[in-house]
C-alpha cells in the first residue's frame, strides 16, 4: 500500500515546489519588462525600437498603443505601465498634476507635423493650406477622418488648425471622430473618408494614401511628444528603456518614420 502511495505523493511535492519556484519567478520576470503606454502614432517606430531594446538583452518590452488620452485614464484607474509618451502635452501634464508621473524623468522626446491625407487612388491634388481654402468643396459632403477633437491629441492639433485658418465652422459636421489617430487614417485608407487629418508619419506607413497638404506650423501648437515614467513603477528596466530612446539606434528609428527627434 505504501509503495503504491509513495509516488502519488511525490507527484504532488513535485507539483507544488515547481507552482512555488515559478511563483517566485514570476515577479523577477515581470522586474525584467517595461510596459510603455504610448500614442498611437508611435506603433510603427516604437515597436521596431522594442525590439532593439529585447535583442541588446536590455529586458523585456511590452506595449500598448492607444490615443493619448485613453491612455492616461487608464494609468489613473492603474492599469500597470512603467512608461508613458504622449502625443501632446496637455495629457502629461494631466497625469503630472494627479502626481501619477515621475516628473523628474519627463522630457520632450519627439516632434512632428500635421498633414491633409487622401486615397492614393483620389482625384484631389495638391491642396494649399492656407486662411480659408476650400475644405468643404474638397469633401463634396464626405468625410473628414480625425481623431476625436474632444480628447485625441491629433484631433485637437487638427481643430486648431482649422479654426485658425478659419474653415472649421464650414466642415464640423462632416467631421468623422475617430479613438485615434491610426483609426482615422484606416478609414481613408479604406475610401471610407475622401480625406483625413493625421501627422506625416502616420501617412509615411502606408501605400493606401497620399500627402497632398502639410499643415503650416503657425496654424496649431507645436506637436511635441514627452515621456515620462509612470511614479511607483519605475524599476530599473524601465529607467533604462526611457534612457536607450535618447540613444543613437532609437534616434535614427525615429527619424526613419519621419518624427523629428528633440
Amino acid at each position: 500500500m505504501n509503495r503504491k502511495r509513495a509516488p502519488r505523493c511525490l507527484v504532488v511535492i513535485v507539483a507544488f515546489v515547481l507552482t512555488f519556484s515559478f511563483a517566485l519567478q514570476a515577479p523577477a520576470r515581470a522586474a525584467e519588462t517595461v510596459t510603455v503606454f504610448a500614442a498611437a502614432s508611435l506603433t510603427n517606430a516604437l515597436t521596431e525600437i522594442g525590439k532593439l531594446f529585447e535583442e541588446k538583452k536590455m529586458g523585456g518590452f511590452i506595449a500598448s498603443f492607444l490615443s493619448s488620452s485613453t491612455l492616461a485614464k487608464q494609468i489613473e484607474n492603474g492599469a500597470p505601465a512603467n512608461v508613458f509618451i504622449s502625443a501632446d502635452e496637455k495629457w502629461m501634464d494631466y497625469l503630472a498634476k494627479e502626481k501619477l508621473i515621475d516628473s523628474s524623468t519627463r522630457f520632450n522626446l519627439l516632434g512632428n507635423r500635421l498633414v491633409l491625407i487622401a486615397p492614393a487612388d483620389s482625384k484631389v491634388g495638391e491642396v494649399n493650406i492656407s486662411k480659408s481654402f476650400d475644405l468643404a468643396g474638397l469633401l463634396a459632403g464626405g468625410k473628414l477622418a480625425m481623431g476625436d477633437p474632444d480628447h485625441v491629441p491629433a484631433g485637437i492639433y487638427g481643430k486648431e488648425a482649422l479654426e485658425k485658418l478659419g474653415v472649421w465652422q464650414s466642415i464640423q459636421g462632416n467631421v468623422a471622430r475617430e479613438s485615434d489617430v491610426r483609426a482615422a487614417l484606416t478609414l481613408v485608407e479604406l475610401g471610407e473618408a475622401p480625406l483625413g487629418i493625421v501627422y506625416a508619419t502616420d501617412a509615411a506607413v502606408t501605400k493606401k494614401v497620399k500627402v497632398v497638404g502639410t499643415f503650416p506650423e503657425q496654424s496649431h501648437p507645436p506637436i511635441i511628444y514627452p515621456a515620462a515614467l509612470v511614479a511607483g513603477n519605475e524599476t530599473q528596466v524601465a529607467k533604462s528603456f526611457l534612457e536607450f530612446l535618447k540613444t543613437p539606434q532609437a534616434r535614427a528609428v525615429f527619424e526613419k518614420y519621419g518624427f523629428s527627434v528633440r
